[in-house]
């Protein structure tokens, strides 16, 4: 969490560490997993009170998330009761932006990645090559930056940790790999065009996200999506459609 929130959002501009893809924008962290995991029961809780739907048993939401990055998930097909949060949490207004997994297999048979009305996020490398444990298929919507550390760690993703094992110790810089580096990417794209147009649906950042992607320049198996992500692409598009809606 603590690297993925750096991916996001780490301060720029302050000589430390690294800057997030989107400095300026705000975090809400929501804890649904443990060190060794957790119920589908706690995620779909948490996207519900992240994008201000009522959780029995919890205050309400003051500050309901515009984005809301999914770095986590499990094989098998999206359930209903995910299925049903995904949607609640859209009709908030909430973008929801997941990771699509790490076992090379297609990622509809992979949660929430495969349900509907995510914006699914697959891995790529440094080369800008498909990782090789990137989940995906036709239900990818695009790629973003995931690392591979195979041949060395300077080629995963370096962001914000903490060196503390049961407590937190020290504020450390670390790399990392996984399509939970690179939903994070893809998550602070969202966050600037949302700063540019607030307006946008759901489904308007994912057709934008789309049409903005540049093509993989190495190889690719089985659908990585539109291409990577190009956040000043995104950005610019997002300009332009306030422009044209006269917002």
């Amino acid at each position: 969490g603590t690297h993925v929130a750096g991916t996001v959002a780490a301060m720029a501009n302050n000589g430390i560490g690294v800057a997030g893809v989107a400095p300026g924008a705000k975090v809400l962290p929501i804890r649904v997993l443990g060190r060794c995991g957790g119920y589908t029961s706690d995620i779909i809780d948490g996207i519900l009170w992240a994008s201000g739907v009522a959780v029995d048993g919890v205050p309400a939401n003051p500050n309901p998330a515009r984005v809301i990055n999914l770095s986590l998930g499990s094989p098998g097909a999206c359930s209903k009761s995910m299925q049903l949060a995904i949607n609640a949490a859209r009709d908030q207004g909430a973008v929801l932006v997941a990771a699509a997994g790490n076992s090379a297999i297609d990622v509809k048979k992979f949660s929430p990645a495969g349900c509907a009305g995510v914006i699914s996020v697959g891995a790529t490398t440094r080369t800008g090559a498909q990782a090789a444990y990137s989940n995906f298929g036709t239900g990818i919507t695009v790629s973003a930056p995931g690392g591979d550390m195979r041949s060395q760690a300077a080629d995963g993703v370096l962001s914000t940790l903490n060196s503390g094992t049961k407590r937190p110790v020290s504020d450390v810089l670390a790399y990392m790999q996984g399509t939970s580096m690179s939903a994070p990417h893809v998550s602070g794209v969202v966050a600037l065009m949302l700063a540019r147009n607030p307006e946008l649906s759901a489904n308007r950042v994912h057709d934008l996200l789309r049409a903005t992607a540049r093509p993989l320049p190495g190889a690719c198996r089985g659908g990585c999506g539109a291409g990577i992500v190009d956040a000043a692409a995104a950005v610019s598009a997002a300009e332009a459609a306030v422009r044209l809606s006269g917002n």
